[in-house]
């Protein structure tokens, strides 16, 4: 951004945002310091994100989203391991009160109910210690020139694909899906782009050849290669469920039981494309994860990495698993950035609002790095968090600690406000805070 004017404006967003964790336009201005102190701070909010105030800048949806792909990249490529995991999202950004916004679709809510809204796609990627978002889009049936969701997915697999070049002479990367994306067409993307893919099943009545326990191939489809699935690998791990009896779910150990068996797909490269293709056959792993101490569903799993020993069983467990956690943080960036009171009615309004809810995101998963530091401690120390030698400061406490150190900015510039346009604070609130009435700068 070359207009420095809007370069202010858009860093004193992100500040509301994170502290107000809104993307209400009102309540983003009255957590800034600065838009807080200046007549009509909301509507300055409200033209950036329309795009009517950035006229000498780059400011776009295409331009943030950019910009986030390179620090996510650049944060990734930081990271000492040879694996890179990536998380497909696909969700929805429910409006239900809405009546007027552009371009609502409906959508599913927690229940399951048809409400107004848009369908959102993330990827974020994941190592060991690293995450970096590199892909964000907001996108609806009704827009103008919209042609399908499947397209929508392509474009994420092959634009992350290609900003991913630079890493992958290093990392071998992987895709993490749910049962959402159990798509042949997805699949092939990811294999001609020389990538690997764990993938929960919805279609079980999907026609495969299986290896069943006498060691001969047999044609059927994925639920009847589930009674042929064989015992790789136990053990105990800590997951947040509900176990035995249990209302609420909580953190604690869990034993885990993973089983599998060898599977061969073939199918057209040409699904859901123009053109002549070729018949491939693909070889796979159907894997299913149970954790019989809970009332969770088995997790049946498709991939293209070997199961031939328990510690590969394991390690598609941890995969998966992964994807779980990461779930978790997407509902933290949705609950804490508040990006489902969006209440502009246009389209490229909401998105670009809603690139920026991911930067603020980008910084705050930044933040869950490097807990060491002495800064995030004192953040994490503002936002609640009691130091423990085995209970490190969590991304809420540290989110909360923000929040208040923004708030404090914020108060302290519509303090010193007052005090440069009248001279003094009114006595009672000088009195409360402990400041002189006049000639002195909180």
């Amino acid at each position: 951004m070359s207009d420095r004017r809007t370069r202010r404006t858009f860093a004193e967003i992100l500040r509301g945002i994170i502290a107000r964790g809104s993307l209400v336009c009102q309540k983003i201005a009255a957590a800034s310091p600065v838009l807080a102190a200046v007549e009509h701070g909301a509507q300055r909010v409200i033209r950036l994100v329309k795009g009517e105030s950035t006229d000498r800048s780059t400011l776009s949806v295409g331009n943030l989203t950019e910009r986030l792909r390179e620090r996510g990249v650049a944060q990734l490529g930081e990271a000492d391991t040879d694996d890179l995991w990536l998380i497909l999202d696909l969700s929805e950004l429910r409006k239900p009160q809405a009546q007027e916004m552009s371009a609502l679709m409906e959508v599913r809510d927690l229940n399951g109910k048809l409400v107004p809204g848009y369908r959102t796609l993330e990827v974020l990627g994941v190592t060991t210690k690293r995450r970096g978002i590199l892909y964000q889009r907001v996108f609806s049936s009704h827009e103008a020139g919209f042609e399908s969701e499947p397209l929508e997915v392509q474009a994420a697999l092959q634009t992350v694909s290609e900003a991913l070049a630079p890493l992958k002479a290093t990392k071998t990367v992987t895709w993490i899906m749910d049962s959402g994306l159990d798509d042949v067409a997805v699949w092939r993307t990811i294999w001609e782009q020389k990538e690997d893919l764990v993938c929960r099943v919805c279609h079980t009545e999907r026609l495969v050849e299986y290896l069943d326990r006498p060691g001969e191939w047999q044609a059927g489809n994925i639920a009847q290669a589930q009674g042929d699935l064989q015992l790789m690998a136990t053990a105990q791990t800590r997951m947040k469920v509900c176990a035995g009896r249990q209302k609420q779910p909580k953190m604690q150990s869990v034993q885990v039981e993973i089983r599998a068996c060898p599977l061969r797909l073939t199918y057209e490269t040409n699904v859901r494309r123009k053109g002549v293709g070729e018949t491939v056959r693909q070889e796979l792993w159907l894997v299913e994860v149970r954790l019989p101490e809970t009332r969770l569903d088995p997790w049946l799993l498709v991939t293209d990495w070997p199961v031939e020993d328990g510690q590969a069983a394991l390690r598609i467990f941890r995969m998966y698993r992964q994807r779980w956690a990461v779930e978790d943080a997407f509902r933290f960036t949705k609950e804490c950035l508040g990006w489902e009171e969006v209440r502009l009615l246009d389209l490229e309004g909401i998105r670009t609002l809603v690139a920026m809810a991911w930067i603020a995101a980008g910084f705050l998963y930044e933040l869950g790095v490097t807990l060491e530091w002495p800064e995030v401690r004192l953040l994490a120390r503002m936002g609640g968090w009691v130091p423990h030698k085995n209970r490190p400061p969590g991304k809420i406490a540290i989110t909360r600690g923000l929040s208040r150190l923004i708030e404090w900015m914020t108060a302290d510039a519509l303090l010193n406000q007052y005090i440069a346009e009248h001279g003094g604070l009114p006595p009672r609130i000088a009195a409360f805070i402990g400041r002189k009435l006049s000639g002195e700068r909180l």
